[in-house]
């Protein structure tokens, strides 16, 4: 048994086709299926049911295959040592950031971080925050952008910015016509936000604006991403939360931003990797780098 049989283990498994993962392996079918069988006798049990459109591991199969993909996990990390001692500003960058922040913030990073380490491969992963933590933890990703606090041990972090939050408004509710573009939170009272579904962060940081200034959240139409509150918004089904970076003037059709008069509601952003990394010093200049405010001006 080698490394390169437990790929094969590990692709076959993912990718459910002995087909398809010969293509993802570079090797023939015929060359990973006879490697699969001679692996299976030398193990005397069977890791895979055989069936005519799908291949799945059977129940030793599932057992060999999960310690397999941590092998593999602790070779890639060897090989990260190892290259981070030659050149830490190199190699392949897994990033993820949460579906409120993505779509908006990768597009003015990607830029920035290419100009200042050229030598990086970036690859963008969009996630909630939930699913973030558990790939940064069991390495599926790098370094990931989530909103502040994480309780979860194991992680270093550094402060990248902090954000506002504006009330999405219709352009015609009466909130619409105030002078200044502010509204006082008092003036919020028998108003039912809308809000982001389970599993969103910008959920419980609206929860909580929600619970400290008395606005009702009961019932609310929870929606998966923010263009779709943007759209209900517009469409006069209610108000929501919109964080300054997706607040974008082109997409306000419909709808006015209004900012707080009295106690802005914000959230507060920062980088976070392993505390086991061996590219730390990659992180903080990454870190750093995303720290410059001219990006969210």
């Amino acid at each position: 048994m080698n490394l390169r049989d437990l790929e094969y283990l590990v692709a076959i498994s993912r990718l459910g086709s002995m087909a398809r993962a010969s293509v993802y392996c570079s090797v023939s079918q015929s060359t990973l299926s006879i490697q699969i069988k001679k692996l299976e006798e030398e193990l005397g049990a069977a890791l895979f049911e055989r069936r005519s459109r799908r291949v799945t591991p059977t129940r030793t199969g599932a057992r060999v295959i999960e310690r397999c993909e941590r092998i593999l996990h602790e070779v890639r990390g060897i090989r990260e040592i190892a290259k981070s001692e030659s050149d830490p500003l190199s190699g392949d960058l897994r990033l993820g950031a949460f579906p409120t922040l993505a779509p908006y913030w990768f597009p003015r990073i990607i830029p920035l971080v290419k100009e200042r380490f050229p030598k990086l491969r970036l690859q963008l992963v969009e996630e909630k925050t939930g699913q973030l933590l558990e790939g940064l933890a069991a390495g599926a990703i790098d370094c990931a952008v989530l909103a502040m606090p994480v309780e979860q041990r194991g992680f270093e972090h550094r402060r990248l910015f902090a954000e506002p939050f504006y009330l999405a408004v219709p352009r015609d509710h009466a909130l619409a016509r105030k002078r200044g573009g502010k509204v006082d939170t008092a003036r919020l009272s028998g108003e039912n936000l809308l809000l982001l579904e389970e599993g969103h962060c910008m959920r419980g940081q609206a929860l909580q604006f929600c619970a400290s200034r008395g606005i009702s959240s009961e019932g609310s139409y929870m929606a998966s991403s923010l263009e779709t509150l943007r759209n209900m918004v517009a469409a006069g089904q209610g108000l929501t939360l919109i964080p300054k970076i997706a607040a974008s003037p082109a997409a306000a059709t419909g709808i006015r931003y209004l900012s707080f008069s009295d106690s802005q509601p914000r959230r507060e952003i920062g980088l976070f990797w392993r505390t086991s990394t061996s590219r730390r010093e990659l992180f903080v200049g990454l870190a750093k780098a995303m720290a410059d405010r001219r990006i969210y001006s």
